[in-house]
């Protein structure tokens, strides 16, 4: 029979756990498919007393995890440890650099350090393979990378965290389904079920979406990744009243990450929007990751599927691990690490757009005047204004719709409201979905 494909396995968490159980489960499909078996030879993690729910007698205890670059029997090293620096990272380079293949989940790494990392695979010759990193158990790396490669991709986006969709798709349900509640409490039910980390700021704040985007628009745009350049905000400032309001208008909010390359540059974004019905995203709800990407020749490709689990991201891992036993493998981010181009960020200014900005109000006489002198004086068009009742302590939410426009013309009017009397904290801007 032919040679074994010999892995090191970094990492004993809930995804380590399930590439064992994987392995373990489909290990002769697995060899079938991958045209020789795939074996597992040594594990490294913090605690080796701890019990994973897994035999790990049979493998070779590593202590160092560094070390397992240079363990001897292994063909590729696996890392699930986490993190974009520290031990991820020196296993990764010491791996390259020891001429072994390297396949990781760890989006925050690949985002910044992709580059480096894929001129040390080219350079030994070897593999550098991340398909978990992003979505999961969806393969939309693979889909850009060989499925779409022939397109020219015009635009990349959608739903990458599953802790903030699982949020929003509670917060809009109807009352009777539970729903309608403030944010804070549908975080405290998302933590007390696992859906959301102790600290969950990584996730809401969107840094886990742009991590995973900046990777995506390197795929998808022949471009470095580019993750300092992503501009990033999260959903912790949205209010049931705006999920509420956006159902109104036809909308359900989405935190989406967009990526457009453009003669002007790149635009990466990672923001909440107003997704209208009609669209798939609006429909993608709980968990759930999903990715469109716009192609010249194929048209809208739309991946779905779970984002983030034992079981997905293991699925993602191991689908790697059986294109390298075939010796299916090329440039990480599609086109060889020196021809990836270093785009520099678009301004955003003049890109057209409609936009839902809500502001929370002092309930007194002149306060629609004074937002209203702002939008106008700022050139911005309103298609509606929403004023709803007062909320505790003599606060009121006024929302705005606005027509087509320049984003530098909202962005200034809500700048001219900066420091008004009138105003109760900072405005909430969503863009609207085109």
């Amino acid at each position: 029979m032919t040679e074994p494909l010999r892995i090191a396995l970094a990492g004993l968490g809930t995804v380590g756990g399930g590439v064992i159980r994987l392995i373990d489960a489909n290990h002769d499909l697995i060899a079938r498919r991958a045209g020789r078996p795939i074996e597992i030879v040594a594990v490294s993690a913090r605690d080796r007393s701890k019990d994973r729910g897994v035999d790990l007698t049979r493998f070779d205890w590593v202590d160092d995890t560094t070390a397992l670059a240079r363990h001897a029997s292994a063909d590729v090293v696996v890392e699930l440890i986490g993190g974009s620096d520290g031990p991820a990272l020196a296993l990764a380079r010491a791996t390259l650099g020891a001429g072994k293949g390297f396949v990781t989940a760890n989006k925050a790494m690949i985002a910044h350090h992709g580059f480096e990392l894929a001129g040390a695979a080219e350079t030994s010759g070897v593999a550098l393979k991340f398909e978990a990193a992003v979505a999961g158990g969806i393969p939309v790396i693979k889909g850009l990378r060989e499925g779409a490669a022939a397109n020219e991709i015009a635009r990349v986006y959608g739903i990458l965290n599953g802790t903030c969709n699982y949020i929003l798709s509670a917060m809009e349900a109807t009352k009777e389904q539970g729903g309608g509640r403030d944010f804070a409490d549908v975080l405290a039910d998302a933590q007390a079920l696992g859906f959301a980390e102790a600290d969950p700021s990584f996730d809401i704040d969107g840094i886990d979406a742009a991590h995973k985007l900046s990777i995506l628009a390197s795929v998808a745009f022949g471009t470095r990744p580019a993750f300092a350049d992503v501009a990033v905000s999260g959903i912790r400032h949205i209010l049931a009243a705006d999920i509420a309001e956006a159902a109104s208008l036809g909308y359900r909010v989405r935190l989406l990450g967009i990526a457009e390359a453009g003669a002007d540059g790149l635009v990466q974004r990672v923001h909440p929007h107003l997704v209208p019905l009609a669209h798939p995203l609006a429909h993608v709800t709980g968990a759930t990751n999903a990715v469109v990407a716009e192609g010249n020749f194929v048209g809208r490709l739309l991946f779905q599927g779970a984002g983030a689990g034992d079981g997905p991201t293991a699925s993602a891992v191991v689908a790697d691990l059986i294109d390298i036993a075939r010796g299916e493998f090329g440039p990480a981010f599609a086109m060889p690490a020196g021809s990836l181009s270093q785009m520099a960020a678009a301004d955003t200014g003049e890109r057209m757009g409609r936009a839902y900005v809500r502001f929370t109000v002092a309930d007194k006489v002149g306060v629609l005047a004074e937002i209203a002198a702002a939008m106008r004086d700022a050139g911005v068009s309103i298609e509606s204004l929403m004023q709803r009742g007062a909320l505790v302590d003599g606060r009121v939410l006024v929302a705005i719709v606005t027509h087509q426009g320049p984003e530098r013309a909202v962005a200034q009017a809500i700048a001219a409201l900066k420091g008004s009397t009138s105003l109760i904290g900072d405005p909430l801007w969503m863009h609207i979905l085109n």
